[in-house]
Order: structure tokens, then C-alpha cells, then sequence
């Protein structure tokens, strides 16, 4: 089977790109002597995780379906981190990890004895409140955030017998930032650090990313352990593992112009497929595209839902669009196979796996049962 032969929609994971990235994580965990563990909320593609297994088997979960996908289908240490815990949850989620975090002192209060008594290591968040984010929605650190202890808050109110902090200030973010976010860390929580058994700095180190300043990441990493060589140092990087390894693929279905915009309507959907688009909201490279320039023809892309906001754009193209015109969305891998929806009873894209040897595989096709089955 080859790509061009596969109909559209479809999302497609590249292996040999995939492998790219866990050989540069493999790299910052050897030589910074840290232990790097793929956050589920990124990537949850289970048909893919013999590949990661291979450089990896570690992971995060914030949910008890994360943490028992990642217990039947990765096996390694499972650190869970949850905004609260319920009588309901708190034994599965103590059945199967080995790391738990809690995000306050509540929290702590009521469940911190008990994972002591279950062998899980527990640790507690806390929020550094050093803002590094421009995007609001993805800003943990956000006055009035209900994420994490401040400093103020865990003054004289230490846990007796907790193990681990863990932060999350990032979000696709550079080496750089996590230094800015580290000095404020350190002068607010510094001084209990001898008490603890390791830290957690959370997710979005972009470290695959073009440009990224690896070297500069591992110089930041190597200084932290220097400062506290008895300290565990975790990271759960979400887009870092499947950053550019994967693209949606979809074709032109019309075009339409109203007011002089030209929409190109496609087979797939923003607001279904392509979540982040609409709420971030950004704009992804389109293969096919070219840069704006007179005479050249662009359009909006129109999602194939119902929703009126079911658009992104615009994009040049060489020529003018028409039906049946393929279209290869980048980049389409981390998050947004896992953010996608059935809403208006839209088809879902299949799942395909580009395999280094030039074989291209299924991994997962939808029907009808798969959106009925969503409300049985």
C-alpha cells in the first residue's frame, strides 16, 4: 500500500521521525543523567508504543484510563499527577502507580498517609508563579491558578513524609525559560529541597523542536544536579516525543467565495479533528502552500461540520484549488490525536503508520460503531 493510494482524511505517523525524537531524549537523559517520561495527554497512539518501548517505558498519567493504558501497554514507572482525587479514584490510582503527586495541601491531608502505606512515592505540587506562557489557556501560572502550593502556603506547613515537588510552568518552551523558571523555583522551595527524594519539572520542554538549544538544555539540567546530587530530577515533556512526526492528510471537497473569500471546504474538521487550531488558536503549515505573493491564489479552509467557526486560514497555493486536491496539514500528531471529537457525527480520520522500511500500515480505522458506541 502506498501514502497516495490511502483516502482521505487520514492521520499519518512517520516511524523513522518518531525515532528521531526518542534518539535526541535518549541523548538529554544519558548525559544529563535525568529520567525523561512521555505525558499521555500528548500522545496516547498505543499502536506505536512498541517503537517508544524501545527508548522508553516510563510515563505520566492524569487520569485512570491514562494510567492503565500505560500499565498494560508501556509497563515502566507510572507517576501520576491529578487536580484531585476521590474516594472513587484514589485506590486504582494507588493499585498502579509508583509516583502520585498532589495538587494541594488538602489533598495531601487526606490521601498522603495512605500512598506512604501503599509503597507509592507522593509528592506535592507547587507553583513557582514565574509566568514564561503567552497563551492564557495554557498558562498554569496565571494569578488565581488552581494548580499547585505557593511558597506562602506551604510556609511552616511542610507535609511530614513527603518525597518528591513537581512544577509545571512550560508550554513548548525553550531551555531558556525553564532556567528563568528553575531561579524561581530554587529562591521559593530551595530551602526544602534536602528533605525530598526527587523532583518533577513537569511538561513542555520543546527539546525536538528545530533551534532548540539542546546543549544548552543539558548544561541547565547538569548544574541543578551539581547543586543536588541526591535529588531524582524527572521531566514529561508531552510534544517533545511526537513533535512534526505525523500529518493529517485531506482533500478539497469545494470551494465556495462569499464577499471575495474563497473557502476550500475539506474532509475533515477543525473543530473535530484539528482542536487546537481553533483554541490556541495557530495556524499549521500545509505542505501544498507557498508564500503569499500577487497574483497567486489563497483561501480559508473550511471544516465539513456545522459549526459557522469550522475555519482556519488563509493559505496561498501555487494554483487555484479544486475538488479533489490534496492537502497535508503538518505537524498533527501531538495533541491533537488525542484532543479530537465526534461532534456532528463527523467521520473520524483513520490512523496510518509509515514504517521506515517504506511500508505503510493501518493502525486504526472508524465506523459508524465507533460513534454510536460513544453514547451506548
Amino acid at each position: 500500500m502506498k501514502i497516495q493510494d490511502i483516502p482521505t482524511p487520514f492521520y499519518i505517523v512517520y516511524e523513522d521521525r518518531l525515532r528521531r525524537n526518542l534518539s535526541l531524549i535518549n541523548r538529554v537523559e544519558r548525559e544529563a543523567g535525568v529520567n525523561i517520561i512521555m505525558a499521555f495527554k500528548a500522545n496516547a497512539l498505543w499502536r506505536t508504543f512498541p517503537i517508544i518501548s524501545e527508548y522508553n517505558r516510563d510515563f505520566t498519567a492524569s487520569s485512570l484510563n491514562e494510567l492503565r493504558l500505560g500499565t498494560e501497554e508501556l509497563g515502566g514507572e507510572a507517576h501520576v499527577y491529578c487536580p484531585v482525587y476521590t474516594p472513587a479514584t484514589i485506590d486504582e490510582f494507588l493499585d498502579r502507580a509508583t509516583h502520585i503527586t498532589f495538587n494541594s495541601l488538602g489533598q495531601w491531608e487526606k490521601y498522603g498517609s495512605v500512598a506512604l502505606s501503599r509503597g507509592v512515592s507522593p509528592g506535592l505540587r507547587v507553583n513557582p508563579q514565574c509566568s514564561v506562557i503567552e497563551t492564557d489557556l495554557y498558562n498554569p501560572a496565571l494569578p488565581g491558578s488552581r494548580f499547585g502550593v505557593t511558597a506562602e502556603q506551604l510556609e511552616g506547613n511542610f507535609p511530614e513524609g513527603l518525597e518528591g515537588f513537581h512544577f509545571h510552568q512550560l508550554c513548548e518552551s525553550t531551555s531558556f525559560d525553564l532556567e528563568k523558571v528553575l531561579t524561581a523555583f530554587e529562591e521559593q522551595f530551595g530551602k526544602y529541597l534536602p528533605r525530598l527524594k526527587w523532583v518533577n519539572f513537569g511538561g513542555g520542554h520543546l527539546m525536538t523542536r528545530e533551534g532548540y538549544d539542546v546543549g544548552h538544555l543539558i548544561s541547565v539540567l547538569n548544574e541543578f544536579r551539581n547543586r543536588y546530587p541526591w535529588l531524582q530530577v524527572v521531566m514529561e515533556p508531552g510534544s517533545a516525543f511526537t513533535w512534526r512526526t505525523g500529518d493529517l492528510v485531506t482533500s478539497v471537497l469545494d470551494v465556495v467565495e462569499n464577499q471575495g473569500i474563497k473557502t476550500a471546504i475539506i474532509d475533515a474538521s477543525f473543530a473535530c479533528h484539528m482542536p487546537d487550531c481553533l483554541e490556541m488558536p495557530y495556524q499549521p503549515a500545509i505542505t501544498e502552500s507557498v508564500e503569499a505573493a500577487p497574483g497567486l491564489p489563497s483561501y480559508r479552509l473550511g471544516g465539513n461540520s456545522c459549526l459557522s467557526g469550522d475555519y482556519v486560514g488563509d493559505w496561498t497555493f501555487p494554483r487555484p484549488l479544486k475538488e479533489g486536491d490534496r492537502l497535508t496539514l503538518e505537524d498533527m500528531n501531538h495533541y491533537t490525536t488525542v484532543k479530537t471529537t465526534m461532534f456532528n457525527g463527523i467521520a473520524h480520520p483513520d490512523m496510518v503508520l509509515a514504517r521506515s522500511n517504506g511500508e505503510v500500515e493501518y493502525l486504526r480505522r472508524f465506523d459508524y460503531n465507533d460513534y454510536k458506541n460513544r453514547m451506548d
